[in-house]
Order: C-alpha cells, then sequence, then structure tokens
C-alpha cells in the first residue's frame, strides 16, 4: 500500500514540473482523499509514513493551487480535503497560508490558524498533544505523526500568527502580545516572541510619533506596562491633551507653509505625469519634463537664430558679389585706341601748317 501511495505522489510530482498543474493537483487531490486521516489503531511507523505522504501530496497539491491563480481557495480546499484543520500536516499549513498572506489574500487565514493552535495542548513542558486525544504511551517527544506535535513545529505556527499575521499584517501588535502572554508556550520561546513584538511596537510607536506627536495615544504605553517606554509625568500628559486641540487647527497652515518651502515648490503637483498608450503607460518625472522643455526653448533660440544668421550671410554675399562687379565694369568701361601706340608722329612742317 506505501508503495503505491509514494508511486502516485511521485506522479504528482512529475505533473507538477513538467507544468501540468491541473493533472497534479487534480492527482494530490486524488491521493488525499483516499488515504485520509491516520488513526490510533495502526503501527507507529506506518503513521508516521502515511503523514509524510499525505504532507507530500499536500505539498503539490498547494503549489499547483498557487500556479492555477487558486491562491485564495488553498486553506479551503485543504479543510475539504483533510476533513479538519488539525490533520493537515504543518508544512502544508505554513506554506498554505504564506501563499494566501503573500498576494495579500488574508480572509480565513486568521481564523485558520487560531483553529489549528486551539485544538493542542501543552504536555509534560516536551511536546503538543491534540486536545481531544487521551496520552498514553505511545507518544514520544519530537514526533511528527497526526496526533503529536514538536515543540519547533508549533512554534513556527505561532510566529506565523502572532508575529507575520497579527503584528505585521494586520499591525495589531496589542492582540498578538496579549494573545502570546496567555498562550501554552515554552517560557524561553515565549520572551523570543515577546521581544520581537515588543520591537514592531517600538517601531510603531516611533513612526506615529515621527509622523504627528499630535495623533500619539497618550495611553499607549499604559496598556501594556511590559513595553518599556518614556516614563512621562502626569502633568504633562494633562497638557498634551489640550496641545493635540491646538496642534489639530494648525495642520492645514503647516501644509502650505511646508508646501511653499519644499525645494519643488509648487511644481510638486507635477511631479509625475502619467502617459497611458492602450495597455502601455509610462511615468514622467519632472525632471525631464524640465529638460525636454529646456530642450526645446534651445532649438527654437537656434532656429530663430539660424535663420537670422542665414538672412546676413545671404546680404553680405550679395553685397560682396555687386562690389565685385562694380569692380570689374568699372576696369573695363575705359575706352583705349589699341592703334595708338604704332602711329607716327607728325613732323614739324606738318605741324606748323596745321598751326597756320
Amino acid at each position: 500500500m506505501t508503495d503505491a501511495v509514494w508511486a502516485e505522489i511521485e506522479r504528482s510530482e512529475s505533473f507538477l514540473v513538467c507544468s501540468m498543474y491541473e493533472e497534479a493537483a487534480a492527482l494530490a487531490s486524488s491521493i488525499i482523499k483516499q488515504r485520509g486521516r491516520p488513526n490510533l489503531f495502526i503501527d507507529d511507523d506506518l503513521e508516521f509514513d502515511l503523514y509524510e505522504a499525505m504532507e507530500a501530496a499536500g505539498m503539490v497539491l498547494v503549489q499547483s493551487l498557487k500556479q492555477l491563480s487558486r491562491t485564495s481557495t488553498i486553506l479551503n480546499e485543504l479543510k475539504t480535503l483533510f476533513v479538519t484543520v488539525e490533520a493537515i500536516p504543518v508544512q502544508v499549513l505554513l506554506t498554505g497560508a504564506c501563499f494566501q498572506i503573500s498576494e495579500a489574500l488574508t480572509s480565513g487565514v486568521r481564523e485558520c490558524l487560531e483553529e489549528f493552535l486551539n485544538k493542542w495542548r501543552y504536555v509534560d513542558e516536551q511536546y503538543y498533544v491534540l486536545a481531544s486525544v487521551e496520552i498514553n504511551s505511545n507518544f514520544k517527544e519530537g514526533s511528527d505523526s497526526h496526533f503529536v506535535l514538536g515543540v519547533d513545529e508549533y512554534i513556527q505556527v505561532v510566529e506565523l500568527y502572532a508575529v507575520m499575521l497579527l503584528g505585521k499584517v494586520s499591525s495589531d501588535v496589542d492582540l498578538a502580545i496579549s494573545w502570546v502572554e496567555q498562550a501554552a508556550l515554552p517560557d524561553k520561546k515565549r520572551q523570543e516572541l515577546l521581544r520581537r513584538l515588543h520591537s514592531l511596537y517600538s517601531t510603531k510607536v516611533t513612526h506615529l510619533s515621527q509622523g504627528s506627536l499630535s495623533h500619539l495615544p497618550l495611553a499607549i504605553y499604559e496598556s501594556h506596562p511590559s513595553v518599556e517606554g518614556p516614563n512621562v509625568p502626569e502633568g504633562t500628559l494633562k497638557d498634551s491633551k489640550t496641545s493635540c486641540l491646538l496642534n489639530g487647527k494648525n495642520d492645514s497652515k503647516q501644509a502650505i507653509l511646508k508646501l511653499n518651502r519644499s525645494p519643488y515648490g509648487w511644481l510638486w503637483w507635477f511631479r509625475n505625469i502619467t502617459l497611458r498608450f492602450g495597455n502601455y503607460q509610462m511615468v514622467i518625472s519632472n525632471g525631464k519634463v524640465l529638460i525636454g522643455c529646456l530642450t526645446l526653448f534651445v532649438y527654437y533660440i537656434l532656429r530663430r537664430k539660424e535663420v537670422s544668421l542665414q538672412s546676413i550671410v545671404r546680404r553680405q554675399a550679395l553685397f560682396v558679389k555687386k562690389c565685385l562687379v562694380d569692380l570689374w565694369q568699372l576696369a573695363f568701361s575705359y575706352q583705349v585706341n589699341p592703334l595708338a601706340a604704332i602711329q607716327p608722329l607728325p613732323s614739324p612742317a606738318a605741324a606748323a601748317a596745321v598751326t597756320r
């Protein structure tokens, strides 16, 4: 039976590697439905092997659903196939929940994790056992079977629920701290989780104080005495209540002054320009727009200068041409008798006769 199950699992993994996600999801779902959840009356080794098989089939199913863009249905599919939340292998549950959180599909994730965590009870400060199952000698420390859960595996689910989901995604650090303080956890793990949550709480308070001190809750350190914070006198707290009202009236004025003092000035409203061409979108920053305008202006000036320079050069060329033509005409317009050099001079007698 075990060999046949693993053969089907290898086949589903082959479908997943070959990007045949529909076939992989269908075969993995069939494997989980046929084998179901283990029971207390089978051999421990066979139960452990079956748990690993269900874990492998569950991982194939989770990855296939994500590739099929059905991430929002992962936890619902797992609860349907495994019948109960506690029957889902831990790694499969963590992977499915992380897939949904990564795509901001947190609907149902919180309820599923809460239900899973409430199904276990801490026994002998060594491991977790299903609350509906009686303890017997077969339960072993560190076992990964369906009815016994190791501390590390349980803490992984707690970290995802308290730190990631409540603390970071939902920003509900108060609830996360309260839940960790009341949960049945090892003391060392509890202190580590509280330390991480307190750091998230301090980061949240710092962001609020940097954004607007007037909106900082006055009882932010009163709700959790364990969170270290500044010692503020009671008189200062009372004065801050009245200053909050005064500061609220100046918010609009400060916003206008901040806008005028900004390096962009009133161009801040036109910092980015978005151009859309069908399904394509292009964002142009204010700097690029300014450089483009300067380039067009310089090009316009050069074009104007080019036209004026051409007209000046043309006029000068015409003037030079006219001067050369006038010089040429002046040089060759004087009439000279070419035979004057070879005519003989008249005799003195002839010259005297002519004078007479």
